[in-house]
């Protein structure tokens, strides 16, 4: 969340709901289907500080190499990111954001924020909707993708 923004407070039933409208919306439109693993992948690329290499990524997001490449292999073939050489290190493989990703991105962010916005989703407590147990809050990720 960015210093200045107001902490809203988002109900669990709320965010499950903004949560399936979102991918729903992402499934049924033109744009690539990606799985979990793979936009969690290219989230990591474009939200984290890089460099980002395939041995980090596998670390980061606790699975092999092997993973990686296939989610890579993926993800280049729609042209979200690209894998070059480190010159550094020649036996690492960076990998790294393009403009088509980054707009993949920032129209996902897009949809989230209109979703949330047309459903009023972004008020009330946090709350498990089966006990009503009250929870700390869920902020929001800082936006980064432009």
């Amino acid at each position: 969340m960015r210093v200045g923004q107001a902490r809203n407070k988002l109900s669990r039933a709320d965010a499950l709901q903004l949560w399936h409208t979102v991918n729903l919306g992402s499934v049924l439109d033109a744009q690539p289907d990606l799985t979990t693993r793979q936009t969690a992948l290219l989230m990591c690329v474009y939200l984290e500080e890089g460099p980002h290499t395939v041995r980090s990524l596998a670390l980061r997001l606790n699975v092999t190499k092997a993973v990686i490449t296939r989610a890579l292999n993926t993800l280049e073939r729609y042209d979200f990111t690209n894998r070059g050489p480190d010159m550094r290190d020649k036996r690492s493989v960076l990998v790294k954001r393009t403009g088509l990703g980054a707009r993949y991105l920032s129209g996902f962010a897009e949809r989230i924020c209109s979703e949330a916005n047309m459903s009023g989703s972004v008020s009330g407590s946090v709350s498990n909707p089966v006990s009503g147990h009250v929870s700390g809050r869920v902020s929001s990720p800082a936006s980064r993708v432009a």
